[in-house]
């Protein structure tokens, strides 16, 4: 049974993501790199956030300052992330158009370059990927057992809670991601404050499921609300329209 719900908690959490990383992401070179490369900027936010929280001594055993800093870290490395992709563009079209591909090959490798919608879907994608990967992977691996959840007491929706969590917070990133390139292309900085305020909104409440009991259904159900509207946001600023999907569904 536990074996069951490992599972099924990380299909829950990292299928769709999982799926987005094979047929987005995983087909091209250029696109693997800086997925990777964006891991390591969020990588790089949590060891500064998690230094703050080592160097604090009086505030360690306060979740919510660490849990703000690190948002805001975490928003700090998306937008240096920004600003260096954008400094290495015209170099990494210089390589693709250098390289020993075909043409049809740097063809496709330069638009995806000049597509900063689906290059920021990439790296948001890193983003949200790294970032679930930390929460749950400790959570998965208690899952197998032994044991028996909630025999002491403890909530038996804990597993299928985080997965949850894990899987908006994910797909948060990656929206997120979107938005905020978007919007630093067009120097619309109020949406990338909406952004960071979305981000400390929906990190804030997962404080409740630390209350005894846990509020489960006050960090879920405002989450994917935060999830809908910001899927909503992503698909309208990378030029998705109704009419669009009217035409691609064949209506």
């Amino acid at each position: 049974m536990t074996i069951k719900e490992f599972f099924g908690c990380a299909f829950l959490a990292f299928g769709p993501a999982v799926s987005l990383f094979i047929f987005v992401v995983g087909r091209e070179p250029i696109r693997v790199i800086l997925f990777i490369a964006s891991s390591f900027f969020w990588l790089i936010a949590l060891l500064i956030s998690s230094l703050l929280w080592f160097a604090v001594v009086p505030l360690r055993e306060k979740l919510a300052f660490g849990l703000v800093f690190s948002v805001l870290f975490q928003e700090a490395s998306r937008l240096a992330y920004y600003k260096l992709v954008q400094k290495a563009e015209n170099g990494l079209q210089k390589m693709m158009q250098d390289g020993q591909a075909g043409a049809d090959e740097d063809s496709k490798q330069i638009k995806f370059i000049k597509n900063h919608h689906l290059m920021a879907l990439v790296c948001g994608l890193a983003f949200g990927m790294t970032s679930g990967a930390f929460a749950l992977v400790n959570i998965l691996s208690a899952s197998v057992g032994p044991g028996t959840v909630g025999i002491h007491g403890d909530s038996d929706h804990f597993f299928i809670t985080s997965s949850l969590l894990t899987f908006a917070f994910v797909m948060l990133n990656t929206f997120w991601q979107v938005i905020s390139y978007a919007a630093l292309d067009k120097k619309s900085y109020w949406q990338v404050g909406v952004v960071v305020i979305f981000h400390l909104l929906a990190s804030c409440l997962t404080l409740l499921n630390n209350r005894d009991p846990p509020i489960y259904a006050a960090t879920i159900t405002p989450a994917y609300v935060l999830l809908i509207i910001s899927g909503i946001w992503a698909f309208v600023v990378a030029g998705g329209s109704l009419s669009g999907i009217k035409a691609f569904c064949g209506f």
